[in-house]
């Protein structure tokens, strides 16, 4: 069953979140996740829906001011994070290893995780796509291995935000490459859209779909879950 994840990114607070899922309903045959503000986690998750943070820290307390934890999350009722996507890595500092000890943390208390990897449009342009997806998908390879509870997403950076959107044939030759690496589901998640959900879901390879800003609008968010059901 495809797994489609709405990343919210810093969009929509409490009340939002609560009109939003009001008028959400999951189409059948997809797997959905929610993937709001911390602020707004509590709001999500009284819609009974599977929800996840959009990041986890790897202590379970300490000073660590502005990082949420894996006992704080499960206390919500949290079922899972996002772990190292784009934007962390390249406005706030994320690595390879911090990626690998926040999944790491996650694991351990038994949340769910999707971790994002991908390549910027200079890495791609020279070359470089498959080496920098091997050393980040090593990094989370030899931190976790396997883990039932992994999911990654394939973030092509060019394409995040940017109108671009990988062809259907790059992010299947980049999804079978993870894959021949770490043997667990990958998501597509690189500016999915209503116009080309269908045409990115239906590749052997793609397993579902990171959702940023087309998961904003319920509309737009189900026209592509439903893509994903018929795929």
């Amino acid at each position: 069953m495809p797994l489609l994840a709405a990343n919210w990114k810093m969009y929509k607070g409490p009340g939002e979140t609560r009109d939003f899922l009001a008028a959400f309903e999951v189409p059948e045959g997809v797997d959905v996740v929610v993937c709001p503000a911390f602020v707004s986690l509590g709001a999500a998750i009284e819609s009974g829906l599977t929800v996840f943070a959009q990041n986890v820290h790897w202590a379970d307390e300490g000073a660590y001011t502005g990082e949420v934890s894996a006992p704080m999350l499960l206390e919500l009722g949290v079922a899972g994070a996002i772990v190292g996507h784009s934007e962390r890595r390249q406005y706030f500092g994320e690595t390879d290893e911090t990626v690998a000890r926040r999944l790491t943390a996650a694991f351990e208390h038994g949340l769910r995780a999707i971790a994002c990897v991908g390549e910027s449009l200079e890495e791609r342009e020279s070359g470089q796509t498959e080496l920098v997806l091997r050393v980040q998908v090593e990094a989370i390879a030899d931190a976790v291995g396997a883990h039932g509870a992994l999911v990654i997403a394939y973030e092509p950076v060019w394409a995040i935000g940017s109108g671009k959107t990988a062809t259907p044939e790059i992010a299947l030759e980049a999804h079978a490459f993870i894959k021949s690496l770490l043997d667990v589901p990958v998501l597509y998640g690189g500016s999915v859209k209503p116009e080309n959900a269908a045409e990115l879901l239906s590749q052997s390879e793609v397993d579902g779909a990171l959702v940023g800003g087309a998961s904003l609008d319920v509309e737009s968010f189900t026209a592509i879950c439903r893509a994903a059901s018929l795929s």
